[in-house]
């Protein structure tokens, strides 16, 4: 996700954060979601993954149980870009962007660039569309939160673990040696100095929408 995009997100949640509707931003009725829709941009010119995030939260609303702020991932952006964002959806902001992997099987030329997606165990590809945080616990790669999908094409997201970890592969050492990071397995991976941020900031509840490489 490129910085030019990444403001016009920031900027059109911090239009409808600035409007009279502000507070049903926070609230946990689908409906105030709905009621936003109008406030962003037009269809044309509306952010493709700000317009898809908040129909995810609408269609998922029962599953979400926090609607503070949401986790983006562009996989149509190449992985030696901060393609993950973490938006404060209540106060319009960006509250951090990050570099993320994504699965080898998704990937199998090591070109940085997502090919293909799967929902298939042992695929070790990633999935798109959304997810909910579930919980924290610490594992082989440490500090993580599981993921639960909520689509069809990432419904067996928790029974193939995939998860949000640190790892050393993500690493923007890396870029400049070899241009782009690491895989993983097909878990959403962050740099380890970023993986507490990321935790804090996308709690137990909160929703993660991944758009596919060309949507």
């Amino acid at each position: 996700m490129e910085l030019s995009r990444r403001l016009f997100v920031g900027g059109a949640l911090a239009a409808l954060a600035s409007g009279p509707a502000s507070a049903a931003v926070a609230g946990s009725h689908s409906k105030a979601i709905k009621a936003l829709v109008p406030a962003v941009p037009k269809a044309a010119n509306r952010p493709p993954l700000l317009t898809k995030a908040l129909a995810a939260l609408d269609a998922h609303g029962s599953r979400v149980g926090s609607r503070e702020r949401v986790g983006l991932v562009d996989f149509a952006e190449h992985s030696s870009k901060k393609r993950f964002q973490i938006v404060d959806v209540a106060n319009g902001r960006i509250v951090g962007s990050y570099l993320v992997a994504h699965g080898r099987g998704s990937d199998p030329r090591h070109t940085g660039w997502v090919e293909r997606l799967s929902n298939r165990p042992g695929s070790n590809a990633s999935s798109a569309g959304s997810f909910v945080i579930a919980n924290r616990y610490y594992g082989k790669h440490g500090a993580s939160r599981r993921l639960m999908g909520l689509d069809p094409q990432n419904n067996l997201a928790l029974e193939r673990a995939i998860v949000i970890h640190g790892a050393a592969y993500v690493n923007r050492s890396l870029i400049h040696s070899q241009g782009q990071i690491g895989r993983s397995l097909g878990c959403f991976s962050v740099e380890r100095s970023q993986i507490a941020g990321v935790l804090e900031h996308l709690d137990e509840g909160c929703l993660l929408y991944a758009s596919p490489p060309r949507a």
